[in-house]
């Protein structure tokens, strides 16, 4: 008997994904963005920024604290050629690095600087101190799902004007991956850069392995403020990448049709990336965007909507059609609770940027419209992330997935449970960690009956006491605790003396 053929002599793993635009689609609103930087233009806030614009080529109208700025076609390209392609986020260690590779997808925790959280102990809503951002961070160290870390609470009970260094400080403290944060403005920027020089070995390792990125926020419509333009020009100037995040509101401060919402944020970004390449040639810059519509009847924000969802997916083709890496806001919630309304939210958001090919996705733990931060939402988005990246890696396709061999050997009316093959491969099927997949009996006896938001806060509080991060450099700790003492201490002097 001759035995069949075993092999199909074919091999494919593309992934799942989702198409959004076509080619023609996304070059009509590349050459719709030129005319708005040409004809519309950019408000700007900032003096040195506008004396940059003009010596590049760009038409500047000056009008007493501002001007608009015009900026030419071939301005627009040149700087978007001069911009890194995908992009390398340094950890303090190598195994950190996360390398963005195309269409590569992760997650970070946080939707920005949340101003609440839900205390892990009492589960009451309180403003946020330095002490979260330290234990948020050292929960997303310890995730793996999370390859870089976004600060995802305010220090508020620090001295307001150096509060971006006592964030960076407690973000450094409890994790070696990358760090993305709000610099708040040029002489804070060049603060937190020597933070980052400290942290990571010095000024030479920081320049050939920058372990830092700076958020800055256009806003809309069409504005580079003051201190987003001294973000961009004081860390391009010393190295550090930028991360240009526009936030507009459908309606209020963008059209209220999505289409032109993505020309307007597109300009928005496009205006950051070029202040950044006048400034300096190669300046990393991530290509972000979380905008969303307000609510007419509410005058809300809502992030847990279908427009963040179409919007985030927008931004992340845009992304990809310049070449750029993309950061994307996608599972947020609206809801005040770790309840089924969150869990909703950010799979209907998180879903479609992960089959977009965002390379970082941050909303983890996200609730009440990103107001407010929660260790149980944190704990179940990263798990249902880590879902979600399965679904999005899709199904392999070659001879040795598709098994001829094993299944002519079973054959028709056998097992395949107690078969060497999967015994090899049983391992790579997907596992619950707190999503329960028991019993009723199994699962009454194993965690008492608890729902899952208690497992989930029990389980945040076990990571961020037994979990430790990688410690810095001898001496570095103390090193930092100075400058922002003596930073502080200046600029208080300062206040007192106007």
């Amino acid at each position: 008997m001759t035995k069949p053929n075993v092999k199909a002599h074919f091999a494919t793993r593309s992934g799942f994904g989702i198409n959004a635009f076509t080619d023609k689609e996304l070059e009509a609103i590349h050459f719709a963005t030129l005319q708005v930087l040409k004809n519309t233009g950019i408000k700007i806030e900032s003096e040195k920024a506008l004396d940059i614009f003009h010596a590049a080529g760009a038409r500047v109208e000056r009008h007493g604290d501002h001007g608009i700025v015009k900026i030419p076609n071939y301005i627009v390209e040149d700087c978007i050629r001069w911009t890194p392609r995908n992009g390398c986020f340094y950890g303090r260690r190598p195994e950190d690095d996360y390398i963005t590779n195309g269409t590569r997808v992760s997650f970070s925790a946080g939707f920005g600087e949340h101003v609440n959280i839900i205390d892990i102990d009492t589960q009451k809503i309180r403003p946020t101190v330095k002490a979260d951002v330290a234990d948020i961070t050292r929960i997303q160290d310890y995730l793996d799902v999370i390859s870089v870390v976004e600060r995802a609470a305010c220090s508020g009970d620090k001295y307001p004007d150096t509060q971006p260094l006592h964030n960076y400080e407690a973000m450094v403290n409890n994790t070696s991956k990358h760090c993305f944060l709000g610099f708040g403005g040029g002489r804070n920027a060049k603060k937190i850069i020597e933070i980052a020089e400290i942290a990571g070995g010095g000024v030479k390792n920081f320049q050939n392995r920058p372990i830092v990125t700076a958020f800055v926020c256009p806003t809309s419509p069409l504005t580079l403020v003051r201190d987003c333009c001294e973000t961009i020009m004081e860390s391009a100037t010393n190295g550090a990448g930028i991360a240009a995040i526009s936030m507009s509101l459908s309606g209020a401060s963008s059209p209220a049709t999505l289409g032109g919402v993505v020309v307007q944020h597109n300009a928005e970004v496009l205006s950051a990336l070029i202040l950044a390449q006048l400034t300096r040639k190669g300046t990393p810059f991530t290509y972000c965007g979380c905008s969303t519509i307000m609510d007419m009847q509410l005058g809300t924000s809502p992030v847990g909507v279908p427009e963040n969802a179409l919007l985030t997916v927008a931004t992340v083709k845009m992304a990809q059609y310049y070449q750029l890496p993309s950061w994307v806001g996608g599972g947020g919630s609206d809801s005040k609770l770790p309840d089924a309304q969150q869990a909703y939210d950010f799979s209907l958001t998180a879903m479609p940027a992960a089959l977009a090919g965002a390379n970082v996705i941050y909303g983890i733990g996200a609730i009440e419209s990103i107001l407010t931060f929660d260790y149980a939402a944190m704990i179940t988005d990263a798990e249902q992330a880590e879902r979600i990246l399965r679904v999005v890696g899709g199904i392999e396709i070659n001879d040795e997935s598709m098994v001829l061999d094993v299944i002519h050997e079973v054959g028709p009316g056998g097992e395949f449970l107690s078969h060497e093959h999967t015994y090899r491969h049983m391992k790579q099927m997907s596992q619950a960690k707190l999503f329960d997949r028991r019993t009723r009996e199994s699962w009454l006896e194993a965690a008492g009956g608890k729902d899952l938001s208690q497992r989930a806060y029990e389980e945040a509080k076990r990571i961020m006491t037994t979990h430790k991060p990688m410690a810095l450099p001898d001496g570095a700790g103390e090193a930092i605790k100075d400058l922002i003492k003596e930073y502080e201490a200046e600029l208080k002097a300062e206040k007192s003396s106007n």
